[in-house]
């Protein structure tokens, strides 16, 4: 995979037996665990959150997210003058974000009921020990 962070397409197929959402583009050959995140209402921010070396891939399985980025400078004290790239990931326009180790990612679901599953290369143990985290408003104070 790449050291950037990068959108993987998918699409939708519809016909008279229901809709198929579908990223083929997307391999599981580094999944090691997933996860799904639900958040109560669209106020709740989970920010910021960084790896230096796991993996994460986003998808928007409900509803729909807002996701920002930052590329770290540096783990100990990051810069608070970082470029912010921002996504939204819907379930009407099947996408997966990927974020690659070196990122601090932050997230808030922007309707109602939203679901969005992670994917990791790391298992949970793993994860714990390259686990970063910084405050809410480090880089961006509008969501």
């Amino acid at each position: 995979m790449s050291n950037e962070h990068q959108i993987i397409e998918g699409d939708l197929f519809s016909d008279n037996r229901g809709t198929l959402s579908f990223v083929n583009a997307f391999s599981l050959q580094p999944i090691v665990r997933f996860y799904e995140i639900a958040h109560n209402d669209t106020t709740t921010i989970r920010a910021w959150q960084a790896h230096k070396k796991e993996s994460k891939w986003f998808y928007c399985s409900r509803g729909a997210f807002r996701i920002n980025l930052v590329k770290l400078d540096t783990f100990d004290n990051p810069s608070d003058d970082l470029e912010v790239f921002s996504f939204e990931l819907n379930e009407n326009k099947p996408q997966i974000l990927y974020i690659p180790g070196g990122y601090a990612n932050g997230f808030k679901a922007i309707t109602d009921d939203a679901k969005l599953m992670v994917f990791s290369n790391f298992d949970l143990e793993t994860s714990k020990q390259d686990d970063y985290r910084f405050e809410t408003n480090k880089w961006i104070n509008k969501w």
